[in-house]
């Protein structure tokens, strides 16, 4: 343990490329509270793992939150140990449950969770999720001055200040391991299918699986996408009598998802005798046990949340960058649009 009794020492913190010294101590924090909210995403519960007992080893209490900010309206708090974070590193989902709360976003509801945490001695937050997740966080910094540190929770990647966010590997690989076993059966029977994967307005994961999963074409919101430009492509695909053609569609895309470009495909004459079918993964990638790698970043995340927490930094999020942990502004992170490898479109279209 260092001089200051804390171990794993300070959590390196930098707002954009600026390096910050850590920050007086504005707070004492004495209890702890931690909670999950927006969608799950595997390595949550590595995260509440890292966070719980990094707290209990620097002698605070914790106060785990369930149901995100509606269990925050409702009261619905649970005192956490060591023993309530057992074995749960390899699970997916949030132990604490998650939710999204419309009362949050009015002034009484976020008023009612103040009181609530204060109610039950709270005077520090960590929070697990994703932009909406952190939206609500500042506002209880802003409106109540509850200290608050973020730790970036979604399979989609698409928050600012983090390369990897919580979850985004495992949905990737499990995306992945889905497309493999469609080729097989696309394989068997010559057909073209459509996969739609997850990430909202971010194309993060369909560019990476695709590229992956050897995809003809891919589809991202971040570009944009025309019927004709498709539809010679895929005639081309299959005019050449590929044995399979897959095409990647996030689900975000403009053109109304894999359903859409079917649908599309179906009202030409032009593919009538082709074999199409699509499929979209869904909720799929949401679930399972997380990966090695998101178990790792969860772990490393939790505990740098807490460091910062301590050090007296508030309203940010950590994140990993360039091998590094990072402090960035919550208004930053979900102000601002994470972008998409542009290399990585050009390596589709020479692998293709």
């Amino acid at each position: 343990f260092p001089r200051n009794g804390r171990p794993f020492g300070g959590c390196p913190s930098a707002i954009g490329n600026l390096e910050l010294d850590p920050l007086p101590l504005m707070h004492d924090i004495q209890c702890l509270g931690v909670y999950t909210s927006g969608g799950d995403a595997p390595g949550m519960n590595a995260c509440l793992r890292a966070t719980v007992r990094t707290a209990l080893a620097n002698d605070l209490e914790v106060v785990g939150i369930r149901r995100g900010y509606e269990g925050m309206i409702d009261g619905d708090f649970v005192e956490m140990d060591r023993r309530s974070v057992s074995n749960i590193v390899q699970t997916g989902g949030t132990i604490l449950k998650s939710a999204r709360s419309t009362d949050f976003l009015t002034e009484e509801g976020r008023t009612r969770a103040a009181d609530n945490l204060e109610r039950y001695d709270v005077d520090g937050l960590i929070a697990i999720g994703g932009d909406g997740t952190f939206r609500g966080a500042s506002k209880l910094n802003d409106e109540h001055g509850i200290p608050v540190v973020g730790c970036p929770g979604t399979i989609d990647n698409d928050l600012f200040g983090t390369d990897t966010t919580i979850g985004y590997d495992t949905a990737l690989n499990t995306a992945i391991e889905n497309i493999d076993r469609i080729r097989d059966t696309a394989d068997a029977h010559n057909r073209l299918f459509l996969i739609e994967v997850m990430g909202r307005d971010a194309g993060f994961i369909a560019l990476n699986c695709g590229i992956g999963g050897g995809a003809e074409l891919i589809l991202i919101p971040e570009t944009i996408t025309e019927m004709d430009m498709i539809k010679e492509r895929i005639f081309s695909l299959m005019s050449a009598q590929r044995r399979s053609t897959i095409v990647v569609v996030a689900e975000g895309d403009e053109l109304g998802g894999a359903r859409g470009i079917e649908q599309a495909l179906r009202e030409d004459p032009t593919f009538e005798d082709i074999d199409l079918r699509s499929t979209i993964l869904g909720h799929i990638q949401r679930g399972g046990a997380p990966t090695a790698g998101d178990r790792v970043l969860a772990s490393r995340l939790g505990v740098a949340a807490v460091e910062a927490l301590l050090d007296g930094h508030t309203d940010v999020m950590v994140g990993f960058v360039n091998g590094e942990t990072k402090l960035t502004p919550l208004r930053n992170v979900y102000s601002r649009k994470k972008s998409i490898d542009y290399d990585l479109l050009k390596l589709t279209q020479i692998l293709s």
